[in-house]
């Protein structure tokens, strides 16, 4: 398999996703601007959507959302538990979160890194964004490790990633003391640290 990426991005998560399954892999970096890959080739002609993860199976088949590609990622490797078996009660509930930091929580931050948008929208994409990280801070209030438990999941990779996205819009994390503590926990397992240097953030 190969994961087209740009360093810190949302392709952050299937790329932890894969280490903690041991997936054997090969990582190429996108320019996302020139859409060229790290080797020359032209990104719009492997993914026309222009944007990162993608993930390219090796029978050739290409994922392109990310949501998709990290449940695919889990469903490998069942043991590693990333996911819980589909069809169960648990994996509605992983969807279902995914899908809220999907498009409640990744798509508020999509504003804010746009050279072009201006300073008010800013300020409303931040208060959504206060809102939705107010949401799983009351989810990890009960003392859980992880968004569903103390299970690390797929969601746990996602929104580690969209976290980190916090300090470059000029968000404080540490207002949110349960969301601050539960990045710490993730940042340290052997999988996120061995992504993180890869793609030079560590």
């Amino acid at each position: 398999m190969k994961l087209y990426y740009a360093p810190g991005a949302c392709s952050l998560a299937p790329n932890i996703a894969l280490r903690e399954i041991g997936a054997d892999f090969t990582l190429e970096k996108v320019d996302l601007r020139a859409k060229k890959t790290e080797s020359g080739a032209d990104f719009s002609a492997i993914n026309p959507k222009g944007y990162v993860p993608t993930l390219q199976l090796d029978d050739g088949e290409v994922l392109t959302e990310g949501v998709v590609m990290q449940q695919y990622i889990a469903d490998l490797k069942p043991e590693a538990k990333l996911a819980p078996a589909r069809g169960t009660k648990e994996r509605r509930k992983l969807e279902e979160l995914l899908v809220f930091l999907s498009t409640e929580v990744h798509k508020s931050f999509s504003p804010l890194f746009g050279p072009t948008t201006p300073d008010e929208y800013k300020t409303i994409a931040k208060d959504k964004i206060a809102q939705r990280f107010d949401y799983l801070e009351k989810q990890l209030s009960d003392g859980r490790a992880f968004l569903t438990g103390d299970q690390f999941t797929i969601a746990d990779a996602y929104f580690f990633t969209l976290s980190n996205w916090t300090k470059p819009v000029g968000i404080d994390l540490k207002r949110w003391p349960n969301i601050t503590a539960f990045a710490g926990r993730v940042a340290a397992r052997p999988a996120v640290q061995a992504a993180l240097k890869a793609e030079g953030l560590a």
